[in-house]
This record gives structure tokens, sequence and C-alpha cells, in this order.
């Protein structure tokens, strides 16, 4: 059987990415730099040759749009696509949608976990999941029990879909916070990383375990950032 293995990336640049809003389950639209990125990343996924044989992303607008520019890219508009709603974005709650600064610099430093003075990347997903959820006066926040164990089920039951299927690669799209909190399940020791736009993190999957190969390889945007600077200047 042939190795399982994802290739997840980070949804293109939004409106509110833009403007520095938490999107969370509210979304926004790719902005021009935004698809201009995915259709990078897309070019660099075709010139690196990788045999896609499923597509899946989360239930987002944002996600749906970046995988329809990455498959338009990848030549391969029929590949199997699935979408998935438990690969989407944490909900901040009544917090969705406000700006990054209000919820990251003023609201969330005065809850329990950061009380010990730690930094937001000193925190840790458990800890900021429990802060989300003392300070949403919605009552939306999830719980991380919740919030882990669906995040986790929903890239498991990807990898399960396409090893069932003889194994080989899917190409994957989801969230920032989404992507860095499946790592951390996978490996407890990974820091919080920055998983930017249009960026990619590898995992394979045997035995019924996760394995981290990549985490936010920007390379495949800058190849295909590179292809189409130079068709440009050449026209």
């Amino acid at each position: 059987m042939t190795k399982t293995r994802l290739y997840i990336a980070r949804h293109g640049k939004t409106m509110f990415n833009t403007i520095g809003r938490a999107q969370g389950w509210s979304d926004t639209p790719l902005t021009a730099e935004g698809e201009r990125g995915i259709h990078e990343l897309g070019i660099g996924l075709h010139k690196a040759s990788i045999p896609f044989k499923y597509a899946a992303s989360s239930d987002s607008g944002r996600t749906m749009q970046t995988m329809e520019i990455i498959l338009e890219e990848l030549g391969n508009p029929t590949i199997p696509y699935s979408r998935d709603k438990r690969i989407r974005e944490w909900c901040f709650g009544s917090l969705d949608g406000g700006y990054d600064g209000d919820l990251f610099q003023g609201v969330l430093p005065r809850t329990a976990a950061f009380n010990t003075g730690r930094s937001y990347d000193e925190v840790t997903y458990p800890e900021l999941a429990a802060s989300l959820v003392e300070v949403d006066t919605a009552n939306w926040a999830e719980p991380w029990e919740i919030l882990s164990k669906r995040i986790y089920d929903g890239f498991e039951a990807i990898a399960q879909s396409v090893e069932a299927s003889g194994g080989g690669n899917a190409i994957v799209v989801s969230h920032g916070m989404t992507i860095g909190t499946f790592m951390w399940l996978i490996d407890r020791k990974q820091e919080k990383k920055a998983i930017a736009n249009g960026s990619v993190t590898v995992v394979t999957y045997e035995n019924g375990k996760f394995f981290i190969e990549t985490i936010g390889d920007m390379s495949y945007r800058l190849r295909g950032r590179e292809f189409l600077e130079k068709n440009e200047k050449e026209n």
C-alpha cells in the first residue's frame, strides 16, 4: 500500500486577515493579493509533480475558494473533493470578527491563563481554549475537549479515507490555528509556530498514527511566485 500523506495548506489571505480581525467561524473572501498567493501555491505544487488523488477542505468559504484555485492550477478539477466542518478554524464566540489586538492584547491577557505574566506564545492551546470560554459572553466558544477532538477526528477521517482507497497524497485546505493545534496534538513538544497563508504542512499517516514531516513550508509558493514573475517579465 502506498504511504498516506496529507499536504495541509492554510487558505489564502482574506479581507479580515488584511485588516487584523479574528476570523474564526466568521468568513471573508480572499483579497486579490490572497488569490495571487494561492495561484503561486497551486503552480508550485504542480511544478513539484505531486500526484494528488483526493482533496478536502473545511466548509468555510475562504478554504473552498482557496481549493478552487489550487485545483485549477493543478489541472485536476475532477479530483474527488469533500468538505468537513471539523477542520474549521477555532470559534472565537462573541469575539469572532473583532480586532486581533483587542482579543489577543486586550481581553485574553485578563484571563486566568495569562495571570502568570506569560505571553500568547507561552500559553498552551488547552489554556487558550479555556480563556476563550471564560470571556465568550455568547457561549459559542468550544471547550478544549470538544475543540481538540473535532480537529483531530476531522484530519484523521480524511487520512483514513485516503488509506482505505490504497493510500496516496491528499491536498487539504484548513486554517492557521487549526493546523497549529493539529501539530500540537500529534507532538505535544511542538511550540506554536506561525502558519502563513498559502504555506504547506505535511503529515504522514501510518498504523493509526500521524507523523510530522514539515510545518508551514513556503517553498511551493516561492517556486510558483518565481514562475509567475518570470512569465510576466517575458510577456
